[in-house]
């Protein structure tokens, strides 16, 4: 029971701050959970409450030489998890473009997992058009 409520509070946490790294499993799920939109609202998120953090400490508390500290926080706590987690979108945007119909279509736009013909997000289980608007992309060829 206190294993499951602990559990519970961290995966709370990590789609608060936006942690998540995403899957293969949002190949399958349309609106995916992770898209470069929700890794960039998480590093303007943790940004924020960092900068702020990171004032409070150094203008009322006046402690000036923890601003190096706050560099330091900020790359662990910002940069590395967003560039983490467009790594794993990438693979997992490869993945979909090379299983799917959609990824060879003109009307697929890869970085936003999105048809831009039926304005929906394409998954592997749901191609929006049922390959009736299909049109080669002369790019995906080469």
């Amino acid at each position: 029971m206190f294993t499951n409520n602990i559990k519970t509070l961290i995966e709370k946490t990590k789609d608060i701050f936006m942690f998540r790294q995403g899957s293969n499993l949002d190949n399958y799920i349309t609106p995916p959970s992770v898209t470069s939109g929700s890794i960039m609202w998480g590093v303007l998120l943790r940004s924020a409450i960092l900068i702020l953090c990171g004032l409070l400490v150094v203008l009322y508390f006046e402690k000036r030489e923890f601003a190096y500290f706050i560099a330091f926080i900020f790359w662990f706590s910002v940069v590395y998890p967003a560039y983490k987690q467009y790594n794993i979108l990438n693979s997992r945007l490869d993945d979909l473009e090379s299983d799917t119909l959609c990824g060879k279509c003109k009307f697929f736009i890869k970085e936003s997992q999105l048809c831009s013909m039926l304005d929906e997000h394409i998954s592997k289980d749901n191609i929006p058009c049922e390959g009736n608007l299909w049109e080669a992309n002369p790019d995906s060829f080469k």
